[in-house]
């Protein structure tokens, strides 16, 4: 029977295990001097090494015939071991075996020293999952248990570990194992087994391992079967991991960085299309766009890109053609998407959403949106083009005022002067103003976010066809009355008198130290609603 590539050469010497050199050094030595230790724990992420060196170490010191601190893996008790028949080693799985009856299975049987060899080692894998009652059951055991008993805890997530548990062990963090170490692996085993592999498929898989040297072989073993016979080239490994060239990245870049919406939208369809693995693709186009980061923070500093050189000219090119913040902001849309992916039925629609995001910061109210925004705008401007304003079925109502709608549905505004209202607008009524107020989103719609965030929160008042705004605080009242040279209060007013289609008395105040009536609702306490209360 076939067996998988990472178990058929699961290192059976210390000097085999990759990417973890203190830690088997330490190992060794404690070995070759007999200091070993009586409770052991090994964290890291999946695939690191943490069960091979476990294994590695409880043949070790049982070992008949010791070299150096090596198991001569020849002697009767390594081959039990490296088999899986030793009594003396005892392997538990703590994700199927957490609770207080197993434990306490284990706590019984230290007490019967080991039949062969000098140790009985028990190897609890995922030792976070086993329950606090479990663990309270095991503490004693683990602080003092008998000489000849070793216990090995392997587990991903150190955090979960209790305190108490964590000061009886001596314990070992396991890093993740780098690119160059992972590819050294792969082509070793590939000229054991005759697999013609060329240079930029084995970059590509052990890029996608992402440390992880059992899910490195795994990936490689399922490359080589789909192309079994063939040269596994960087192209079929792209295919069977349902992955991209970086080539289409940087044509995607490209189209989100122009506010290519179409283009973008049309290469993901293509990417569909093509059976590529979505989620794959955003991670992916995410670590594209952390090294266009790294190269327009510092574009000497190029040791933690690693790339082609071809491929580091086009990086370099890309950089230059933005900004450290709108690829920040990029990223933050993508890893947002990356989370929601994970459990979505529809991953599609929420992709283009995201891409949509990219293209248009218009359609958020965050910061770095807004800058990006600004940016684009001085862009045009500096090449002779002057930004239309959004088309609009603006017209005169009823009431004479300039009032109208986008093409999508939302409130058109056209900003005028003061004195230009005057001259076309005839005086609003109280009754004017009630209905203004129950219209209150489409004022809100034609302010700016900021100006939009601090008026929400006010409290209208109508006293004697007077319409007050009492702002929730000072902040917000200086915001609005003194931001941008005073343009805020007078964008406003203009939004005011469109929505109202008549010339509004509005007065701007604040709470403290006026004799208005505060107790009337906030604006957004009764934008739904046609009725507002009025001082007599």
């Amino acid at each position: 029977m076939y067996q998988a590539l990472y178990r058929k050469f699961r290192p059976q010497r210390f000097e085999d295990v990759r990417g973890q050199d203190a830690i088997v050094t330490t190992l060794k030595n404690q070995i070759k001097s007999e200091r070993i230790g009586h409770a052991y724990l090994f964290c890291g992420t999946r695939g690191t090494g943490k069960t091979t060196l476990a294994k590695l170490f409880a043949k070790a010191v049982n070992c008949e015939n010791i070299r150096e601190g090596d198991p001569c893996g020849e002697c009767e008790t390594c081959k039990q071991i490296a088999a899986g028949n030793s009594v003396n080693v005892i392997e538990m799985d703590a994700a199927s075996n957490n609770g207080v009856d197993t434990i306490r299975q284990i706590v019984e049987e230290v007490s019967y020293s080991p039949s062969t060899g000098k140790y009985k080692v028990y190897i609890i894998d995922e030792a976070h999952m086993i329950s606090s009652q479990a663990f309270n059951a095991l503490l004693k055991t683990l602080e003092e248990p008998p000489s000849y008993v070793i216990f090995i805890l392997a587990t991903t997530e150190a955090n979960r570990i209790p305190i108490t548990i964590l000061s009886r062990c001596q314990r070992y963090d396991f890093r993740r194992i780098s690119q160059r170490e992972i590819v050294g692996r792969m082509r070793e085993l590939a000229e054991i087994e005759k697999l013609d592999i060329e240079d930029g498929a084995y970059d590509f898989i052990a890029k996608c391992a992402d440390g992880s040297m059992r899910d490195a072989l795994s990936l490689l073993d399922e490359c080589v079967s789909f192309y079994f016979g063939e040269t596994l080239t960087y192209e079929k490994a792209l295919k069977v991991l349902g992955a991209v060239d970086t080539g289409v990245f940087s044509e995607f870049f490209r189209h989100v960085n122009s506010s290519d919406t179409f283009a973008a939208l049309k290469l993901i369809d293509d990417v569909v299309m093509e059976g590529r693995e979505l989620g794959v693709f955003i991670s992916d186009f995410i670590w594209y766009l952390r090294n266009i980061l790294l190269l327009s923070v510092s574009p000497e500093d190029t040791e933690m890109i690693d790339v082609s050189p071809e491929a580091m000219v086009r990086l370099r090119e890309e950089a230059g053609t933005t900004d450290p913040d709108r690829i920040m902001r990029y990223i933050r849309i993508m890893s947002e998407l990356s989370q929601r992916l994970r459990f979505a039925p529809d991953k599609r629609v929420l992709t283009e959403i995201a891409v949509i995001r990219l293209c248009k910061p218009h359609t958020e109210a965050d910061i770095l949106s807004l800058s990006q925004r600004v940016a684009m705008l001085e862009k045009q401007l500096e090449s002779g083009v002057v930004p239309a304003a959004p088309s609009a079925a603006m017209g005169t109502d009823k009431n004479g005022g300039l009032a109208g709608k986008t093409s999508d549905g939302k409130f058109a505004v056209k900003h005028v002067s003061a004195r230009e209202w005057k001259e076309k607008l005839e005086p609003a009524l109280p009754e004017d103003i009630k209905k203004l107020i129950s219209r209150w989103n489409d004022v809100l719609n034609g302010l700016e976010p900021l100006v939009r965030a601090a008026i929400r929160m006010a409290r209208p008042s109508i006293n004697k066809g007077r319409l007050y705004i009492i702002a929730e605080d000072n902040e917000k009242y200086k915001l609005i009355k003194d931001g941008n040279g005073g343009e805020y209060e007078e964008a406003l007013r203009n939004t005011i008198n469109e929505v109202c289609g008549k010339e509004v008395d509005f007065v701007l105040t604040v709470e403290q130290g006026e004799s208005y009536d505060t107790n009337l609702p906030k604006f957004e306490d009764i934008i739904k609603f046609d009725n507002v209360e009025t001082i007599d």
